[in-house]
């Protein structure tokens, strides 16, 4: 983090080192009775504590305070979540869409090429399922474009559209709920609040933010879709699969979401998928059982994201197993090919032709024009379009590429290379693999400041907050009804707010970048 203390700002209150200490044991205390925790990395498990690695807890890094974020861009963010919902179910339905996509970055993207090979060999002896169900993300930072004149003006710009494996959705409504305990109990007794006119710094504007159950509801409203529309050729019950990563750390998240579901849940490891689950060789529609005792009747994946969790080819059989099958999958691979960079690349960039991308899928220009004014700048960079060739020489050029950000079709933290890195990584990169890649215009947040308590240390100075708003959305697949009435859910799902130091370029929290926060409208 900046070294900056920034005293000089009205918000955070100061808070002398006795008080940060009363504010770091509240939120201790507070994070483990209440969930907001992780599993602690193997690094800080010493050998004589490896067999209770298992059962150990940590709080998870967190702001002492709620940062502030501007109550128009929050609302924006919110009201154009169900769009984004109903634009990625239609993507999700666009096979000839996707399979240009693909094309595009399969030269250099041997991930997603394999993802489309499990799709053509699924297509090929014909898909069985009739529902998809979405978890969704949408992240944005706040950005502040200042005119000729000098004045200001802020405004949400998407970072990223999250299709598989939304992560925190179960913590972030917990972080919510220790900002409102602190803003009823510890703000109110700091020297630095009770000296200043309470109007100015001790008002807190907290949202409710539901997310975990709000996403609990959307995996119960599939459960039951599944339950309506699959008639039972066994006696089984039925019941949700989490697929989740060996050793994973972020447990307490993904448990908050099935603590809430009213159906047996299971959590199954990636890696032991095709021991616990089989086909059912008696019925046509290829239904999942679970250990041959439940029908699966959705599929949430929390893992099977990226590369790492496709070690061998057993990997691969495993997730061609669950996209034969007729259970419900969050997500489908044509909806996890739909979050791929490229294609928020291609929405977002103006077309030539008379009906832009975006266009295609959404006909209202209202929503149209409400989606776009959420579009960074980003650019291919193939060798085809006026775009791509003017985003390759910025790209390369030591001055301009301090504008941008390089990203590769990867979900999770860690992935992406800022500025000067950009013409020093695509000199790894052969020519031909670059447009596999897309170069997205840096957004500029505003100053914010505060306090983030990670592994047990304050650290102090500015901070910036990326906003993730959730949705979930079930549709029917390959209905031939009208487009609206494909959608039999469509709902917005809580909102996650990650903060980091504003010397930082990731922000993951489970990657080690970032920090669990919550908004304070201003």
């Amino acid at each position: 983090m900046a070294s900056a203390d920034r005293s000089d700002a009205a918000y955070p209150p100061a808070v002398d080192d006795a008080e940060t200490d009363q504010l770091v044991l509240a939120i201790k205390d507070w994070s483990i009775t209440n969930g907001l925790a992780v599993r602690p990395p193997p690094a800080v498990v010493s050998t004589t504590q490896a067999e209770l690695a298992s059962t150990l807890a940590m709080p998870v890094p967190v702001t002492l305070f709620p940062s502030p974020f501007p109550r128009s861009c929050f609302a924006e963010a919110q009201g154009v979540q169900q769009a984004y919902n109903e634009l990625y179910a239609k993507i999700s339905q666009d096979e000839s869409f996707l399979s240009r996509v693909v094309a595009e970055v399969a030269g250099g993207d041997d991930f997603t090429t394999r993802l489309w090979a499990v799709h053509e060999r699924v297509k090929a002896e014909g898909y069985v399922h009739k529902h998809s169900l979405g978890i969704f993300r949408s992240d944005y930072l706040v950005h502040q474009e200042t005119t000729e004149a000098g004045s200001s003006h802020l405004q949400i710009k998407q970072v990223e559209f999250n299709t598989i494996a939304a992560s925190f959705g179960g913590l972030s409504g917990q972080t919510s709920g220790l900002h409102k305990f602190l803003a009823k109990t510890a703000y109110p007794l700091l020297q630095d609040s009770s000296k200043a006119d309470a109007a100015a710094t001790s008002a807190y504007s907290l949202p409710d933010n539901t997310s975990g159950k709000d996403i609990a509801a959307g995996l119960q409203a599939a459960y039951e879709v599944y339950n309506r529309s699959e008639t039972s050729h066994n006696d089984l019950p039925r019941c949700i699969v989490f697929l989740v990563q060996d050793g994973e750390r972020n447990v307490f998240d993904q448990r908050h979401i099935e603590y809430a579901i009213d159906a047996p849940v299971f959590r199954v490891p990636f890696s032991q998928l095709l021991k616990e689950t089989s086909i059912d060789a008696s019925s046509p529609r290829r239904r999942l059982l679970y250990r041959a005792a439940f029908e699966v009747a959705v599929v949430y994946m929390r893992a099977g994201y990226g590369p790492s969790d496709y070690p061998d080819e057993s990997a691969w059989d495993a997730r061609y197993q669950i996209e034969r099958s007729s259970a419900i999958k969050c997500p489908t691979v044509l909806t996890q090919v739909a979050g791929t960079k490229k294609v928020q690349q291609v929405l977002a960039t103006p077309s030539e032709a008379t009906v832009s991308e975006l266009g295609r899928f959404v006909a209202d220009a209202e929503r149209q024009a409400a989606l776009r004014r959420t579009f960074a700048n980003i650019y291919p960079l193939d060798t085809m379009s006026p775009a791509g060739r003017q985003a390759r020489e910025w790209a390369q050029d030591p001055t301009a590429c301090r504008k941008f950000v390089l990203k590769p079709q990867r979900e999770g933290g860690g992935n992406n290379y800022y500025k000067d890195k950009i013409p020093t990584h695509l000199q790894t990169v052969p020519v031909e693999h670059w447009s596999s890649y897309i170069l997205m215009e840096l957004i500029t947040p505003p100053p914010v400041a505060n306090l983030i308590l990670r592994n047990g240390h304050v650290e102090r100075g500015g901070v910036i907050c990326e906003l993730g708003i959730y949705g979930t959305c079930i549709w029917r697949n390959g209905d031939e009804t009208s487009s609206g009435s494909r959608i039999l859910r469509n709902e917005a799902a809580g909102y996650l707010l990650r903060t980091k130091g504003d010397q930082s370029e990731e922000g993951g929290v489970a990657a080690g970048f970032g920090c669990m926060d919550s908004v304070n409208l201003v």
